[in-house]
């Protein structure tokens, strides 16, 4: 059966996880769209040295676990004499990890973009920048919301690697309340559900964009 008195013995433990869990997650998807997004132009750059570092990046992050991203931040800057809390450390990881795949949804949608788009652009006067910023990304991003917002969801269940790092999340939290109660079952049954109040509504709103562009389309 799930202890109810725990919720209501540690709301304040749990309310602060959440809270701190909703800033790293928008901190960690702001950060990973920016840095998907010149990932993604690198990937399809004319420039060799940008192809080849942004096909690196890209591959080698998908292909690691999230916990080596973070623990390069949290234990592997210390030696350069950079020191980091559990949140930076957990958020940074997260916001570089989810930037690869995001820059694989965003590059798709780059191709999709008809060529005669960058022709168009550079014709009329603007630079390579500018026609990828004014004509070619607004489109492609258009295209590859759904796919975006999956990775958004993602990056919100993944935030909970910062209860690994002491980045006082809610996974973070949760692991303190169960080594209180010693009831694992209804501890982190409340941790789910303060999950699912982020992740059903931004799953609704991503099922929303997709329709709302099948028609448009």
């Amino acid at each position: 059966m799930i202890d109810f008195t725990i919720l209501t013995t540690y709301q304040d433990e749990y309310l602060k996880g959440f809270m701190t869990t909703i800033e790293a997650s928008l901190l960690g998807l702001v950060g990973s769209f920016i840095i998907g997004v010149i990932i993604a132009v690198f990937r399809i750059s004319s420039v060799r040295p940008l192809r080849w570092f942004g096909t690196a990046y890209v591959e080698f992050l998908r292909n690691i676990p999230l916990l080596i991203t973070v623990f390069v931040f949290y234990h592997g800057l210390p030696v350069l004499h950079i020191n980091l809390s559990g949140f930076a450390s957990g958020t940074l990881g997260l916001a570089v990890y989810t930037s690869a795949f995001i820059a694989e949804a965003i590059r798709a949608g780059i191709n999709a973009v008809p060529k005669g788009q960058m022709e168009a652009g550079r014709s009329s006067g603007l630079t390579y920048i500018q026609t990828m910023r004014y004509v070619i990304l607004p489109q492609a991003i258009k295209v590859v919301i759904p796919p975006l917002g999956n990775q958004f969801i993602n990056l919100v269940k993944n935030s909970s690697i910062l209860g690994v790092v002491a980045g006082l999340d809610l996974m973070y939290f949760g692991d303190t309340i169960n080594s209180e109660t010693f009831d694992v079952f209804s501890t982190y049954i409340f941790v789910g559900l303060f999950y699912l109040v982020l992740t059903i509504p931004l799953s609704l709103f991503v099922g929303y964009l997709e329709r709302r562009l099948a028609r448009a389309y």
